[in-house]
């Protein structure tokens, strides 16, 4: 959860456990326990770990994170906004030995969980012997922070002709690569399928490991999240195939956009499906 005062965000640092989190900072949060609603999850963690009570909550985010320890372990994260009374008082469990409060732009990776990294959308380097990346016969830094990836699939009366596109962008929103398939007769959820599935072979290809993904497509991304199960049977195995390709990435988060923010990867479908009317 994400506990803001004053621009600032509060931060917990790890008393011991696994070399990856021990001695760093990261975001309050706990276990969703088998029956637990998210929110009572929410306060009991608050209380536990830090003393302290919400004033109010807000859902901002649903996000994935691949174990940087054990490469076949994924989470899911669901992420709050809280506010405290003003008179709150942080009183640490013998989890923590610390906290700070910290604003964005103070806030070093270095001091932080790759999981905290994650979810505040901190840039992680990419680790890599390589001087340079070729993206489609264009040269790109290596130690780039981290692409953007959004993807999209559209049917034209659903089922009917369908299509699958995805665009790669660098930290500086330049396009470094892009694609897309022509699927013939096919329904909206498949091609939406079949488009992070292109993409994702692609960023595995130009040896891209540090990745947001952008999807319209809400039952996908909650699907690939774990918070959906994928009840169509159609749909499972290249559900599964998605699932498997995650651990090469070193970061990935899965995120839902509204279509106004993923106008340009719903244009090149457009443009697929008018090129094969």
């Amino acid at each position: 959860m994400i506990v803001e005062r004053h621009g600032r965000v509060l931060l917990l640092r790890r008393r011991g456990g696994r070399t990856s989190i021990a001695g760093l900072y990261e975001l309050p949060g706990g276990s969703l326990h088998s029956g637990e609603q998210p929110i009572d999850a929410l306060k009991r963690s608050l209380q536990i770990h830090a003393g302290i009570f919400p004033e109010s909550t807000r859902l901002r985010d649903v996000a994935s994170f691949i174990d940087p320890d054990d490469r076949d372990l994924q989470y899911t994260f669901i992420v709050y906004e809280v506010t405290l009374p003003s008179a709150s008082r942080i009183s640490l469990d013998d989890e923590y030995d610390h906290y700070i409060w910290k604003s964005l732009s103070n806030m070093q990776q270095s001091e932080i969980t790759n999981s905290t990294a994650t979810l505040l959308n901190i840039g992680i380097e990419q680790k890599n012997n390589d001087s340079d990346l070729v993206l489609d016969n264009a040269k790109s830094d290596v130690k780039k922070t981290v692409f953007t990836i959004h993807s999209d699939g559209g049917s034209r009366g659903n089922p009917g002709p369908s299509a699958s596109a995805f665009i790669i962008t660098d930290q500086n929103n330049n396009i470094v690569t892009q694609g897309g398939k022509f699927l013939g007769r096919s329904d909206s959820g498949m091609a939406e399928y079949i488009g992070v599935e292109l993409a994702l072979r692609k960023a595995i290809e130009l040896e891209i490991r540090n990745v947001e993904f952008r999807s319209d497509s809400l039952m996908v991304v909650n699907q690939i999240n774990g918070l959906f199960a994928v009840k169509n049977r159609e749909f499972r195995p290249i559900h599964d195939r998605i699932v498997r390709l995650l651990p090469q990435f070193q970061r990935i988060n899965f995120r839902h956009v509204h279509r106004e923010y993923n106008r340009v990867a719903d244009a090149l479908v457009n443009k697929i499906l008018d090129e094969n009317k």
